[in-house]
């Protein structure tokens, strides 16, 4: 078993890993980590002297002074070295940098010498070290305007904005999903690599982004169509989008039903991709689901009986609640990373439609069991 810390747990990338990592318990065991740590040189050396891996990716994005970011990042692989030093540790350190090492700037300085350091104190303490050298990352809950522009760009037009560009440049990316990775097998594999260049798994220039971001506000959320999805990236993508809509007071969307003397007729779904379509029933008082998904788009339609879908992001405790009735037959989508469940609330028997955009492997299920 690999006990892993990680420096930055709360952040963007951090958070995306710990959740990983506790997929998987029997492999990994995940050493807790509070900012504050860094400012109390017991709590930080309790947490290095649990620790065989650490993952240092905490480190300040931006600043308005440039020499804050600077003196920050320095001085948060320093104490990191001291604690290592203070508790003889010889922990893994695998270390996040970042494309901009080689720019005359003081984020890509901070990050070079920061990396310098640990490559020294490893060589010094005869341990392991991997330094990353990571692109543009991006994914869901990404902070606007600090993590990166595509979180920006599906902030502001989820929620109604007009967002600008500034320099309509090449971006190589790497999905937070794919960099976790990443990380992992540096993790398991625990080779001494001062300087690892992440590949980029896409690249597309600044508009054309946008341009797909706002195809998916125009099909998916204002017409509740899924869109044409060729290829991973698209699929990651639009799943990042997802994650920045305001879902609290989306869902659930009704459907139109046409009626007539014969009775009613209800489009469940349009679809640009393909998938798997199942039904169920579920007798009053039962609970289906309690899982989550890390890439699969899946939508509940409930079409008779009475409901309640919940939703909770996994590593928070807000509970979000939807009450579906039949008889206005409408739907809600899981976002990924949120554990999900349907319960009847009623006296009869509940009527659902499943969709989900993959066929079920039971050898790659991604389907992580966690009550809501």
């Amino acid at each position: 078993m690999f006990k892993v810390g990680i420096t930055g747990q709360a952040g963007f990338v951090g958070t995306h890993l710990y959740n990983t990592l506790m997929t998987d318990p029997e492999k990994f065991k995940c050493i807790h980590f509070e900012k504050n740590y860094f400012d109390n040189e017991a709590a930080m050396d309790a947490f290095v002297s649990q620790c065989d891996v650490i993952v240092h990716l905490a480190a300040m994005n931006r600043h308005n002074d440039p020499e804050v970011i600077y003196e920050v990042n320095i001085g948060l692989v320093k104490k990191l070295i001291a604690s290592l030093e203070r508790t003889s540790s010889k922990a893994h350190v695998i270390m996040s940098s970042s494309s901009q090492e080689e720019r005359d700037n003081l984020y890509g300085k901070s990050k070079k010498e920061g990396r310098e350091l640990l490559v020294q104190w490893a060589a010094k303490n005869n341990t392991v070290f991997t330094g990353m050298i990571i692109p543009n990352v991006f994914g869901p809950f990404g902070h606007p305007y600090y993590n990166s522009v595509i979180a920006t760009f599906c902030h502001q037009v989820a929620n109604g904005e007009t967002p600008q560009i500034q320099i309509d440049g090449d971006l190589k990316l790497i999905y937070v999903g794919e960099l976790v990775e990443e990380i992992i097998t540096r993790i398991v594999n625990s080779e001494n690599i001062p300087i690892y260049q992440v590949p980029h798994t896409s690249e597309a220039k600044v508009s054309e982004i946008l341009a797909k971001i706002q195809f998916y506000k125009e099909i998916y959320q204002d017409k509740g169509e899924i869109p044409v999805i060729d290829n991973t990236f698209e699929l990651n993508l639009f799943n990042t989008y997802r994650c920045y809509m305001d879902i609290k007071n989306y869902f659930p969307v009704k459907f139109t039903q046409h009626t007539d003397n014969r009775g009613a007729f209800v489009e469940i779904i349009r679809l640009g991709v393909s998938g798997q379509v199942s039904f169920s029933t579920t007798v009053p008082g039962v609970t289906r689901g309690n899982h989550y998904h890390t890439r699969k788009i899946e939508r509940f339609a409930v079409i008779k009986g009475t409901a309640l879908i919940q939703l909770r992001r996994i590593g928070t405790d807000e509970v979000l609640d939807f009450y579906l009735d039949g008889n206005e037959p409408s739907y809600v989508d899981m976002p990924v990373w949120y554990t999900h469940n349907i319960k009847n609330i009623g006296e009869d028997v509940l009527y659902t439609n499943f969709w989900i955009n993959e066929f079920y492997n039971p050898d790659d299920p991604d389907t992580y069991f966690e009550n809501v």
